[in-house]
């Protein structure tokens, strides 16, 4: 077995365990994928489609997903106040509830053995290793949005941030939020 073999193996191996474990908690992988990403996204990026483009799965299956989410009380969608055709996604009281008890977090526990400079290499590799994917697959990094072409610090009304894309003020919390018009800065 070659190293790159090995490597997909440990990767695919874990993604079955931890998979199995989320079925276990009551809801499907692709449902904790979609509040993870909620939890995560910036107020620009929590869209079907944006959940769409970040997940890789089909418009049905996303539409699916984010219907059973809304029926368990977990998410709730709500017509956008600028764009009425757009509808912005939220997670709600139980949702941001139930992510606490994540079971990725039993996962993170896991790695809490690993040296600074094993964390590092690890975390390293596998960014790499996704956006290689992800390239090749002409899809968006979503990277956060203070690693962003058109992130800007200071804004001139007194917020700490500003999207320049957007034209948009951001708060401190934005900047480490993930974008669905995130650009890479060494792009």
């Amino acid at each position: 077995m070659t190293d790159n073999d090995k490597i997909i193996v440990l990767i695919e191996r874990l993604g079955r365990q931890i998979s199995s474990e989320e079925h276990a908690a009551g809801l499907q992988p692709v449902q904790w994928a979609v509040l993870r990403y909620l939890h995560r996204a910036n107020r620009f990026s929590r869209t079907a489609a944006a959940v769409t483009a970040y997940l890789g799965h089909t418009k049905g299956t996303v539409s699916q997903t984010l219907r059973t989410l809304e029926t368990k009380g977990l998410i709730k969608k709500r017509v956008d106040g600028k764009d009425r055709r757009v509808n912005r996604l939220e997670l709600t009281a139980a949702g941001k509830r139930l992510l606490r008890e994540d079971p990725l977090t039993d996962a993170a526990w896991s790695l809490q053995d690993l040296s600074p400079q094993q964390h590092a290499t690890m975390a390293a590799g596998l960014e790499q290793l996704l956006l290689a994917r992800l390239d090749s697959q002409d899809r968006r990094p979503f990277g956060q949005c203070r690693d962003c072409l058109y992130f800007g610090r200071q804004h001139p009304d007194g917020q700490p941030h500003y999207c320049k894309l957007l034209e948009t003020p951001l708060a401190e919390a934005d900047s480490a939020a993930i974008c669905f018009e995130q650009q890479p800065q060494s792009a």
